[in-house]
């Protein structure tokens, strides 16, 4: 035996041990994986044998191959062996090793529970703590109930290091096992107070942690800790305190104001950034607790928000980011207090660090009125057109629509100044998402106010113009949706509906096939024609009628053959509508296909007798169309409202509905029957279709279709182009004379007017108010006051009505309630009563 003893030790100089495998991998860099292929063959060759230091060498090796990614797994009854060794300095191998590759969920750890209970009452206490470290890592269900009692004894160890090391386990067991957490509350409340700071600090870690979960189980706890804050100088565990007053102050608001004093010293007092920032934040919960009962804490929301001035203002960007953040807490509560430093915000907007620009941009939502939203909007739009970065560009617009209809458009006093800002978002560069958003606002708004549709049809023909005359881009294609439906249905002046047509049929005929607006266009297109058809009528021009009508017909020749499915039908709808209007008002017009009929006998389709202008509908003729294209207009008769969010979800079940019972399990039985029944005896077969003729076009129509399709290929960025066989030189490129005699002229945006405009009304209406006399003086600081509060409008018009809500089914409840959301806290079952 001796002999063998001696045997081993000799081998073992040769054996690898853990320098040797680092050294090994750094040298085979370029063949690492054969490499550790060949250790792990001889880490397993050293695991099969009786020497216990050469198990503990290749767990220690194991241990760091599991950090570059190989799985271990493998080698659990090895680790547990090594774990289970009387020596300390290989047990501490194994419980490392187990810390690393062991999960709670690992079949094997039944056979570590007495291992472990073995260590925890060892005598030498860095074996216990050794064991508690590496359980932490990996207690399950079972563990912890089997051994919450030797943890729970070991909390009331004469050694601190011991009773330290059991507090911070016993919330592992806690998460696992719920239940020790009554029988252990008494034990862990007397360790608030323990005389080594290790331990009470591990305490109140422990309880702070709880209380995250379900504060109002520890309500009882709060005169230690108010104690224990204004007793200890340990900054951490003043945070920790702080932050768990924080929890309690709304379950409990007469605690919030024993909280304001020592709070308010504390800020005063500490240098502290960390703890300074806690103090703050809680001051904030408690004064939003008790804001409703104690109105008087200005003084204490000031201090709040000056220091967290000093936070933003200093250099450190974490810093920066923490009082920003907690100044968006202020805003809910105390929003005119933080509207005093817009300055400072607005001017984070120009920091280098993306999220300090995006967490400025969240503050401002909470920060603007109707006295500063132009102000404030337009500093956005500036910020737009200069923002780098995909992602900031995209919150920018965002947020800068969100600012503008939050609350039912409550901020927004001029609703021409807001369309006005919507098309020139849409000129911007932005994502085909964006476009999406803008269309959405550009509907609602249309939808909603009344007074604004005629403003926002005349901009939506301008949108519909501009995409017409050159690409749209990404952004424009989708507002164009919007655009074409807002000006078909709200426009009403006669100049801006004729100049629309033909720019919406060009838009129908642009832009691939994943453009959605170019049905929309073409319907768009019918129902302006239609509104002036009626209009023409009414004053008898028939020379006007017959001209928008050729121009409506030209235009949608072109997409009778359009590759885009719906456009084509639509556009043969139109078009076969409005050559039946064209042969009431001019019946002898040559350019019109001849009338056919659909079945050959006695009963025509009527469009004989219908261009010879007998009676329709049993009535006599009304106007040169006999009543024709007054039944055009009916057909877009009618407003369209905006429907309620929730308005499916409250469509009521018919009371006759029994979604339980078959619809009629005899009638299918029935039918499949008779259908096979009469498939044998069938007569008559459908006739042939008869072939397509082929469409016939002019020379100018095929010009124009040439044109749609080139721009359309070079527009499509999937499409090869042919590379030009010219190379241009620098002569070739034309240089425009600039004219010196003529003044530059800087054309600002237009939005900006509607606050320029704005701006002077303020001035003057100042300058008549700083006129009067000083005996007036109170009774102007209060018509100061007013406007302020109603936005600071004072000669401009008052805010149109804005419609609310929407349509809701036939029989639905108006009642916006929801049911509560199930409960997903996985932490619910520390839920306890530790009273009892």
């Amino acid at each position: 035996m001796a002999l063998k003893k001696v045997k081993g030790n000799f081998e073992r100089m040769f054996d690898k041990n853990l320098t040797d495998l680092v050294r090994g991998i750094r040298n085979n860099k370029d063949n690492e994986a054969k490499y550790i292929a060949q250790c792990m063959e001889e880490i397993k060759v050293e695991l099969r044998q009786d020497n216990i230091a050469v198990k503990a060498n290749a767990v220690a090796k194991l241990t760091y191959l599991q950090m570059l990614g190989y799985d271990i797994s493998w080698a659990i009854f090895n680790i547990i062996e090594v774990m289970s060794s009387n020596k300390f300095t290989y047990k501490r191998i194994g419980y490392l090793a187990a810390s690393q590759s062991f999960h709670a969920d690992s079949e094997l750890l039944m056979l570590t529970t007495n291992m472990i209970r073995k260590d925890l009452n060892a005598q030498n206490q860095y074996e216990a703590g050794l064991a508690l470290s590496g359980l932490s890592c990996f207690i399950s269900h079972d563990l912890a109930r089997d051994l919450a009692n030797d943890i729970m004894t070991l909390m009331s160890s004469t050694k601190p290091y011991l009773r330290m090391k059991a507090v911070l386990m016993m919330y592992k067991v806690f998460l696992r096992y719920p239940e020790a957490l009554r029988p252990a509350f008494p034990k862990l409340k007397e360790k608030l107070e323990d005389p080594d700071p290790g331990v009470q600090s591990a305490a109140v870690n422990v309880v702070c942690e709880l209380a995250r979960k379900n504060p109002k189980n520890y309500l009882s706890l709060a005169p230690v800790f108010f104690k224990l804050m204004t007793t200890s100088t340990n900054n951490w565990m003043l945070i920790k305190i702080i932050k768990l007053f924080g929890a309690l102050t709304p379950l409990e608001p007469r605690l919030g104001k024993k909280l304001i004093e020592p709070l308010t010293n504390l800020i005063h007092s500490t240098s502290a950034m960390s703890l300074l920032y806690e103090c703050i934040n809680t001051v904030i919960a408690v004064l939003i607790s008790i804001s409703s009962g104690m109105p008087g804490h200005a003084a204490s929301v000031q201090l709040c928000v000056q220091k967290l001035r000093i936070l933003i203002e200093d250099s450190d960007q974490n810093l920066k980011y923490l009082g920003l953040l907690a100044m968006s807490r202020i805003l809910k509560s105390h929003p005119k207090s933080v509207q005093a430093h817009k300055d400072l915000v607005l001017a984070c907007l120009d920091d280098k660090d993306e999220s300090i620009r995006l967490r400025a941009l969240g503050l401002l939502y909470g920060m603007v009125s109707k006295k500063n939203l132009m102000e404030i909007v337009k500093k956005l739009m500036v910020h737009m057109e200069r923002a780098e970065g995909t992602l900031y560009r995209d919150e920018l617009l965002t947020r800068m629509i969100e600012i503008c209809s939050q609350n039912n458009y409550q901020h927004v006093v001029d609703f021409e100044w807001y369309v006005t800002v919507l098309a020139e978002l849409t000129e911007m560069e932005t994502s085909a998402k964006h476009g999406c958003i803008i269309a959405g606002q550009l509907t609602e708004v249309g939808a909603r106010v009344a007074d604004v549709r005629a403003f926002a049809a005349r901009e939506c023909s301008a949108i519909c113009s501009r995409a017409a005359a050159s690409p749209p881009g990404p952004a424009t294609r989708e507002v164009l949706y919007a655009a074409a439906y807002v000006l078909a249905e709200y426009c009403q002046e006669e100049q801006v509906m004729r100049e629309s047509v033909s720019p919406l049929l060009l838009c129908a005929g642009v832009g691939g096939g994943h453009m959605r607006a170019r049905a929309v266009c073409v319907h768009a297109a019918l129902k302006l024609t239609a509104k002036l058809l009626s209009i023409y009528e009414a004053r008898g021009e028939l020379t006007a009628a017959l001209s928008v009508v050729r121009e409506a017909l030209a235009g949608l020749r072109p997409l009778l053959c359009s590759e885009d499915m719906e456009v084509q039908e639509r556009a043969h709808n139109a078009h076969a509508l409005l050559a039946l209007v064209m042969r009431r008002l001019s019946p002898s017009d040559d350019s019109l296909p001849p009338t056919t009929t659909l079945l050959d006998h006695d009963q025509s389709n009527g469009l004989e007798n219908e261009t010879l202008g007998c009676e329709l509908n049993g009535e006599g003729p009304k106007g040169f169309s006999g009543g024709l294209i007054e039944e055009l207009v009916d057909l877009f008769d009618g407003e369209l409202k905006p429907v309620a969010p929730k308005a499916q979800k409250k469509v009521p079940m018919p009371p006759d509905l029994d979604l339980d019972q078959w619809i009629s399990r005899d009638r299918w039985s029935s039918d499949s029957s008779s259908s096979e029944e009469e498939g044998e005896g069938a007569v008559f077969a459908a006739p042939p279709p008869d072939p397509r003729p082929t469409a016939q076009f002019t020379p100018e129509e095929l010009q124009m279709l040439r044109e749609a399709r080139r721009q359309e290929q070079a527009n499509n960025p999937h499409y090869l182009k042919d590379d030009s066989p010219r190379s241009y030189q620098q002569d070739d490129i034309p240089i425009a004379e600039i004219a010196l005699e003529v003044p530059l002229q800087i054309h600002t945006k237009r939005s900006d007017k509607y606050l320029m405009t704005r701006e002077s009304s303020k001035k003057t209406k100042k300058e008549k108010r700083s006129s009067k006399k000083r005996k007036s003086k109170k009774a102007v600081h209060t018509s100061e006051s007013e406007s302020e509060e109603g936005g600071g409008m004072g000669v401009v018009a008052p805010r149109p009505a804005v419609a609310e809500g929407g349509e809701l089914p036939e029989g639905a409840a108006p009642s916006d309630e929801e049911p509560p959301p199930p409960p997903d806290d996985p932490h619910r079952a520390l839920d306890l009563d530790l009273d009892l």
